[in-house]
């Protein structure tokens, strides 16, 4: 049979951003013939991940050709190296270019809008591999993924209010149908992030898996705990150690290496488990299910992009830029300060924000 080309423009290699097949394979590691996954790979690792506006073209592209693939299981949407899926969007970017220009960043917004529409609507089910944290943007394109395997050492959270923004690139529409109402709402103003364990309790992800060898075996996540639910009428699995818990756990960190095999070895027999249903009944099934997803993100999205365009003039301006500008001691804006002279009067404009600035700058 002559197949009819369904895709919309050829492909283009995007900087930033790796699109592969792989063949599928059973649990023997046996290659199944005729039959591939699609990995998407967001691939900038030295600024973790972060996707350019470029990025998230090559995303929409990239669902959109995944979609189109006649012998493709499933799309597994990842990152490069082992320290972050994503942690949203290019900083540097919304800094230098987007900051003060609402406008432009509303376009901006109509692609991001696009990509986690991309993703929802992906003809094969989306396997989220959490090779890092997942914060931010991250957070929010993961839940716009189906499934989500986890290696340990992840983290999960937001970062919205703390630097300049609101989590309204998903995040206030999917985070509640995961965890429900309180815990969404703690991780969405707070900005406190989750170990994968944690996630894991809470639903917002399927499956975790170790990622530390030391000396020659996985280990659990050393900073965390995982051997107990209760302690004093409180559910701390999943919770940061402290003390000399947290003191020993780093010690043990330092000796291991990060091993992703664990978690490889997850997503290809989730995988292969998706390559063993009807392929019109699980695509059905999939999209039935996501239409909860749907309800909420068709609702708001239009809304909150043009608010987000507008938060450049202010509060985006001064966060993005803060985090750009500042250093590892402090990439944050001066709240109470910001708090205060709003309190007082003050209009936004170039004064108040460099004066909210100057504790990043250092020059306080």
């Amino acid at each position: 049979m002559t197949f009819k080309d369904h895709t919309l423009t050829p492909w283009t290699d995007v900087p930033g951003l790796r699109y592969e097949e792989s063949p599928l394979r059973t649990p023997a590691g046996e290659p199944v013939p005729g039959l591939h996954t699609v990995r998407i790979t967001l691939d900038n690792p030295a600024q973790l991940n972060s996707y350019t506006t470029d990025m998230v073209k090559g995303v929409i592209m990239g669902m959109r050709r995944a979609s189109a693939d006649r012998a493709a299981v499933a799309v597994v949407f990842t990152g490069a190296g082992s320290r972050a899926f994503c942690t949203g969007g290019n900083t540097q970017e919304y800094a230098e270019y987007y900051a003060g220009h609402p406008e432009e960043y509303r376009q901006y917004m109509r692609l991001f809008n696009d990509m986690v529409s991309a993703i929802l609507m992906c003809d094969k089910p989306v396997v989220c591999r959490v090779n890092g944290m997942r914060i931010a943007g991250g957070q929010e394109i993961g839940m716009a993924c189906d499934f989500t395997v986890a290696q340990d050492l992840a983290v999960f959270g937001q970062a919205g209010p703390r630097h300049g923004s609101a989590p309204d690139g998903g995040s206030t529409d999917f985070l509640p149908l995961f965890v429900g109402i309180e815990a969404a709402m703690e991780s969405c103003t707070l900005c406190e992030h989750w170990s994968s364990y944690k996630a894991a309790r809470l639903g917002l992800i399927a499956k975790v898996v170790p990622a530390l060898k030391v000396d020659g075996e996985f280990i659990p996540n050393p900073l965390v705990i995982t051997d107990r639910w209760i302690e004093q009428g409180q559910i701390v699995y999943g919770e940061s150690k402290t003390g000399a818990d947290r003191d020993a756990g780093k010690k043990l960190l330092e000796r291991g290496t990060v091993d992703l095999s664990l978690l490889d070895r997850e997503v290809d027999a989730l995988v292969f488990k998706l390559a063993n249903t009807m392929p019109g009944c699980l695509s059905k099934t999939v999209e039935s299910v996501r239409k909860h997803k749907l309800e909420h993100w068709d609702r708001n999205k239009e809304s909150n992009r043009a608010w987000l365009a507008l938060n450049m003039m202010t509060e985006g301006r001064a966060g993005f830029r803060a985090f750009n500008e500042g250093s590892k001691a402090c990439r944050e804006a001066d709240f109470l300060l910001l708090r205060q002279r709003l309190a007082d009067g003050a209009s936004w404009g170039d004064e108040l924000t460099n004066e909210i600035l100057a504790r990043a700058h250092g020059r306080v």
